[in-house]
C-alpha cells in the first residue's frame, strides 16, 4: 500500500493550483509594494507623523495578500475569507483616515487630533460602520461613492466575509477542510476571485479619487533630484505599475469606474 501524503494538487486539482486568483494576488501584492514606496516622500498633513502613514498601512495590506494566498494555497478558503474581511477593513480605514484628514486639516487645525491619536495608539479607530457611513456621505467623493455603491454588491461582499468567520452554515466550515472532495470547491473560489477583485477596484478608486497625486510617476522628482528641470506637465504622468492596474484591472472590471476616474483627475490617467 502507498502511505505518502498527497500533494495540493493531488488533492485539490490543478484547476485550483492553477485558478486565476493566485495570478491576482501576485499583482495585487506587487501592487501594493510598489505603492508603498512610490508615496514614502508625500507627507501626512494632519499629523505629526515623519514617514507619510499610507506607507505602512499598504505594506501591511500587502502582508494581508501575501497571507490570503498563503492559505488558500493550502485550500483553506474558510480561513482565506476571514483574511479577506481583515483586507476589506484595512482598506475602509485607509480611505477613512485620509478623507478625514483631507475634510478635517486646515491652518487653523494644524493637527488633526482625533487621527494622530489613533497613530500613536492613544484612541481606538471609529467602527467599520461608522467609517464607511463617514465615507458615503462625504460630498467630495460623493460621484465616486454613487458609483461603487449604485449596487449591494459590496453589502454581499461583507455579508459573505462575515458567514464564513462565524461558521453561519456547515457549508462554510467544510471550506476549510483540503480533504473532502467538494464539487464545487472552484465555483467558491471564483466567487472568492470576484470579490477580491471587487474590493481592490473600491480601494484603488478611492484612494486615487483622495489622493491623485499618489498616481506620480518618479519622473518629475527624478528631474529634480538631478537639479535639472522637469519637461512640461511630467508632475502629471502616471506612474506605469498605476497604469497597468487601470489598463488590466478596472477597465477590464469595472470600465464604468475607469471613465469616471478619468474624468476627475488632472493626472493623465490614459
Amino acid at each position: 500500500m502507498n502511505f505518502r501524503n498527497q500533494t495540493i494538487e493531488e488533492k485539490l486539482g490543478k484547476a485550483y493550483t492553477e485558478h486565476e486568483a493566485f495570478k491576482r494576488l501576485d499583482k495585487y501584492i506587487s501592487f501594493y509594494k510598489s505603492l508603498s514606496f512610490s508615496i514614502m516622500n508625500w507627507v501626512t498633513q494632519g499629523t505629526r507623523a515623519i514617514i507619510n502613514i499610507d506607507t505602512y498601512a499598504y505594506s501591511s495590506i500587502q502582508g494581508t495578500l501575501e497571507s490570503i494566498k498563503i492559505i488558500l494555497a493550502k485550500g483553506r478558503i474558510n480561513d482565506s475569507y476571514a483574511l479577506l474581511r481583515k483586507y476589506y477593513d484595512s482598506t475602509i480605514i485607509n480611505v477613512y483616515t485620509n478623507l478625514y484628514l483631507e475634510t478635517k486639516y486646515s491652518f487653523d487645525n494644524f493637527i488633526v487630533e482625533d487621527i494622530d491619536q489613533w497613530i500613536k495608539g492613544e484612541k481606538s479607530i471609529p467602527s467599520f460602520k461608522a467609517m464607511s457611513n463617514f465615507i458615503k456621505k462625504e460630498a467630495s467623493i460623493s460621484v465616486f461613492t454613487e458609483m461603487i455603491y449604485k449596487d449591494n454588491r459590496y453589502v454581499s461582499i461583507r455579508k459573505r466575509c462575515n458567514e464564513n468567520m462565524h461558521y453561519n452554515s456547515y457549508a462554510n466550515l467544510l471550506l476549510n477542510d483540503n480533504e473532502i472532495y467538494r464539487l464545487d470547491r472552484i465555483k467558491n473560489l471564483d466567487v472568492f476571485l470576484k470579490d477580491l477583485n471587487n474590493l481592490f477596484i473600491q480601494h484603488f478608486m478611492f484612494v486615487f479619487s483622495i489622493k491623485e497625486h499618489y498616481m506620480m510617476s518618479s519622473e518629475y522628482i527624478d528631474y529634480r533630484d538631478m537639479g535639472m528641470e522637469p519637461p512640461d506637465d511630467s508632475q502629471y504622468g502616471v506612474a506605469s505599475f498605476i497604469q497597468d492596474i487601470f489598463d488590466n484591472v478596472i477597465k477590464v472590471n469595472r470600465n464604468d469606474i475607469a471613465e469616471l476616474m478619468a474624468q476627475h483627475t488632472s493626472m493623465k490617467l490614459k
